[in-house]
């Protein structure tokens, strides 16, 4: 049968005109390419000045202000060695270039050298100038060096200053040599990047070319093939290709006709496996599909024993997006997670890998081994460590971002299970520990598993009733005021006494009730005691009438219910003044929803509760919490109080914090105070509350009431 003309000129033209769009697409990644990395090399250079100078700032105020502390005595009395003695220890510092010592008419009295070469004479450096009129550290610099003076006073008496001059020759090295490699690595990229591009034109070229050699041939017999696929329809086979034509004559028709019914069948056909085995949210295959496929790769890899890895993943905190945001909010972010999840296995996990959704927020990938040799477990690893790092990254949701994360619990056939059923359970098993291990991680599952998730379900089990039980009790421990030593409140805590272990661990048992929601139960039952036994304390001891007792609120009874108004039923109940209750809550629970947790907050505070901050100084974005979230209140955590005595990096933060605190109207406790010398050191920067072993040990009701009287 003889083909009209034009059809393969077109197809050429067609092919030709992909082409060149493709090598302008190219063009233009590789200029945007360069653009990027330009602006990425200037962005983080930029940055690490930044960071360098505000580190080189920050120690060199730091120092200046101990060192002229120090030389109050030795200036006053006109001490050379001791004033000598200390600004050479300063001396011996890295990138320090210089140490003076002057009087009030700005002459040098020590330079740090053994004769004092300069001694006498008036600075005339261009920094000189200003010092003489400092009422507080003042920092001068250059493009290489960085001048920080600080006066030296006894009580209102002026009696000079100290200069500290710092070199910023090594930052400058140190940029340079960063800004190389940097531009070095990335102009590798960029050739490995175009390499891959060249490859990719070319493997382009070759299936045009083919593909124009296959479709020529494919027109020669269409009638055979109308034939062929007739038979395959007939057999069940509602993929069977169906050539389209653009032909005017009968042939054409029949063709054409024919692909029309073929395409109404298959659309059919489709349309009901969709609804059958695929997600309707996601597009992915949902628990049916995925359910039919690992059967049958079980039973294949039963009979050629290739490995498979089975990937349960579950998306951390999701209820906390559906609650505080809404639900439609939350089918964004679930578009979004499956969305990360399928780049990251079409980029990493090879062919042959399966993504679904099995309902809610958990997603199921299988992993199939590629042969004898393949190691399963370690391209699991690596597979699960590239979705814990992507999606780990904010999602913006309704214009906010939404910080979650996901946890993956790995099981690999045949080293953990055989059947189907066994290695679905073990997956789970396996995420649910990656979900205790403290989210936003990955765990293989064990034989091991097994137990601890039937201890834990056990203690869940243990755990509901033990309040009305008796079991669940409340300790409390001291806080002091350290301006006056007086006790000032008291902290309730949660303890548990099992009737056939013992005490448990607050840790276990409290992430327990987190996890399983029985906090939402226990919590409310803490605030009532405690509100009742401090209002029994101000009833039965004239001197605590001023004492406020403090309460734990954890995440999950922030995000449920009404925080405020249970909060006004308990006080209304126990009699307690407002005042005299203060709530603790940490920054996981103000993470990712500040909006709601500030307006709940501002109710509370406006009805006279006071909010605190717990571990203060352990997240990643304390400062701005200080800003954007009302509080009375910060409690500094103990890992800075344990080493303020012997670490000056922890003694500068915890002064720091102070400061910034009292700056902002807030209060501050420090915890875990345990020696004298911690006590006294807290005191003398400013804190106004502590509590810790060394004022007193958490007690029970009885004995705080004996320690009262």
């Amino acid at each position: 049968m003889k083909l009209r003309y034009g059809l393969h000129a077109r197809f050429v033209l067609l092919a030709g005109v992909v082409l060149l769009a493709s090598l302008v697409l190219v063009a233009m990644v590789l200029h945007r390419q360069n653009r990027a990395q330009h602006d990425v090399q200037a962005l983080s250079l930029q940055s690490m000045h930044d960071l360098a100078s505000n580190r080189l700032l920050t120690r060199g105020e730091a120092v200046a202000s101990q060192v002229a502390d120090s030389l109050v005595n030795p200036l006053y009395y006109f001490d050379l060695d001791a004033i000598g003695a200390t600004i050479r220890n300063v001396l011996r510092q890295p990138d320090v270039s210089y140490v003076l010592v002057y009087d009030t008419e700005g002459r040098v009295i020590h330079d740090g050298s053994q004769d004092i070469a300069t001694y006498g004479q008036s600075m005339s450096d261009p920094f000189a100038f200003e010092v003489l009129s400092i009422t507080d550290i003042h920092v001068q610099s250059n493009e290489d060096l960085m001048d920080i003076a600080a006066p030296i006073r006894l009580g209102d008496q002026a009696l000079g200053g100290v200069r500290i001059g710092y070199s910023l020759a090594s930052v400058k090295a140190d940029e340079t040599q960063i800004g190389r490699r940097m531009s070095d690595r990335l102009d590798e990229i960029g050739r490995s990047q175009l390499l891959w591009l060249a490859l990719l034109l070319a493997g382009m070229l070759a299936l045009l070319v083919a593909f124009g050699f296959a479709l020529q041939r494919a027109l020669v017999a269409p009638v055979r093939q109308l034939a062929d696929a007739a038979r395959e329809i007939e057999a069940g086979n509602f993929d069977a290709e169906v050539p389209a034509s653009a032909r005017r004559d009968e042939v054409g028709d029949l063709m054409r006709a024919f692909a029309h019914m073929r395409d109404s069948i298959v659309r059919h056909d489709r349309d009901i496996r969709r609804m059958a085995y695929t997600d309707a949210l996601t597009g992915l295959s949902n628990r049916l599909a995925f359910r039919e496929l690992l059967d049958q790769r079980v039973t294949e890899g039963n009979g050629a024993a290739r490995p498979l890895a089975l990937l349960f993943a579950d998306v951390d905190d999701f209820k906390r997006v559906n609650d505080t945001i809404g639900h439609d909010a939350g089918d964004e972010v679930l578009m979004q997670f499956s969305s990360r999840i399928r780049d990251v296995i079409d980029r990493q996990a090879g062919e042959g890998a399966v993504l679904a959704r099995f309902g809610g927020d958990e997603f199921v990938v299988l992993l199939p081994g590629t042969g004898p040799g393949d190691d399963i477990r370690q391209r699991a690893d690596r597979l699960a460590e590239l979705l814990v790092r992507e999606l780990g990254r904010p999602i913006t949701v309704h214009g906010r971002q939404v910080f979650l994360g996901i946890s993956i619990g790995i099981a690999l056939f045949p080293d953990d299970a055989t059947d189907v059923s066994a290695l679905m359970k073990n997956g789970d098993i396996a995420m649910y520990q990656a979900k205790v291990a403290g989210k936003n991680c990955h765990r293989f599952y064990s034989r091991v598993m097994d137990q601890a998730v039937e201890r834990r379900v056990r203690m869940e089990q243990d755990l509901r009733g033990a309040w009305e039980r008796g079991e669940l009790s409340l300790a409390y421990q001291p806080v002091y005021r350290l301006g006056d030593g007086k006790l000032a409140g008291a902290e309730a805590l949660l303890r548990w006494r099992h009737p056939e272990h013992g005490p448990v661990s607050p840790s276990l048992f409290i992430d327990v009730a987190e996890q399983s929601g029985l906090i939402e139960t226990i919590g409310p039952q803490v605030l009532r005691a405690a509100c009742m036994d401090a209002r029994g304390w101000q009833r039965d001891f004239p001197g605590a009438r001023g004492l406020f007792v403090s309460v734990n609120v954890s995440p999950r009874q922030l995000r449920a219910g009404d925080m405020a108004a249970q909060v006004e039923d308990v006080l209304r109940e126990s009699g307690l003044a407002p005042q005299h209750l203060h709530i603790e809550l940490t920054e996981t629970a103000v993470i990712g929803d500040e909006l709601r947790v500030s307006s709940l907050l501002a109710r509370l505070r406006n009805s006279g509760v006071k909010v605190w901050l717990d571990d203060f100084g352990t997240g990643f974005s304390g400062l701005s919490h200080l800003r954007r979230v009302p509080v009375d209140g910060v409690k500094i955590d103990r890992s800075f109080v344990a080493d303020v005595l012997r670490d000056p990096d922890d003694l500068a933060l915890t002064t720091a914090i102070i400061a910034m605190a009292h700056s902002l109207g807030i209060h501050v406790v420090a915890e875990g105070v345990e020696k004298e010398g911690q006590y006294a050191i807290l005191r003398e920067r400013g804190c106004d509350l502590a509590q810790g072993f060394w004022l007193g040990h958490p007690m029970s009701n009885q004995e705080f009431s004996r320690l009262l009287a």
